[in-house]
C-alpha cells in the first residue's frame, strides 16, 4: 500500500451546514459540486476532504450509524507560526466552530489549539517549531 491518505470523508448529519462551514467559513475549494449533490469534495493540498450523508456512509461501510463521544480521530492543520495558529483558530470560530482548547504553549514545545466543526469533528491547529509540517 502506498503510504498516502487520498481522501478523508466525514459522515454528515447536516450536509448543507457542513458545506457552508468548510466552503464559506474556512474557504476550502470545492471540486465538481452542484447544489443537491450528496457527495461534497474539497481539494486540499496533498489530500481531499469529503462530506457525505452520515447514514449513507455507514450503510456503504455496512456498520451501524449509532455512536457518540470521542472517535479517537483528530485532523491537524499545521501553521508556520503562533500568530498563524491564532488566526486560523479565530477564522474557524467565526465560521461556527466550537472552541475546545484555546491556542497555547504546550508540553511538547509547540503551540496548539483544538476546535470542533459544527458536527463535532476535532481539528488541531498547531505550530511545530521542530518539524515543518506546513
Amino acid at each position: 500500500m502506498k503510504p498516502k491518505i487520498s481522501l478523508i470523508t466525514f459522515g454528515a448529519h447536516d450536509l448543507e451546514r457542513m458545506l457552508a462551514f468548510y466552503r464559506d467559513g474556512l474557504g476550502f475549494p470545492l471540486h465538481n459540486y452542484s447544489p443537491g449533490d450528496d457527495m461534497v469534495m474539497f481539494r486540499l493540498e496533498g489530500t481531499w476532504l469529503g462530506l457525505y450523508p452520515r447514514e449513507a456512509l455507514a450503510q456503504d461501510a455496512t456498520i451501524p450509524t449509532e455512536g457518540a463521544g470521542f472517535s479517537g480521530v483528530v485532523l491537524a492543520h499545521n501553521a508556520p507560526s503562533k500568530i498563524d495558529v491564532d488566526r486560523v483558530f479565530a477564522q474557524a470560530l467565526a465560521a461556527g466552530a466550537t472552541a475546545v482548547k484555546i491556542p497555547q504553549d504546550v508540553f511538547w514545545g509547540g503551540y496548539s489549539s483544538y476546535f470542533a466543526d459544527p458536527e463535532g469533528n476535532l481539528w488541531e491547529v498547531a505550530f511545530n517549531p521542530f518539524t515543518d509540517l506546513t
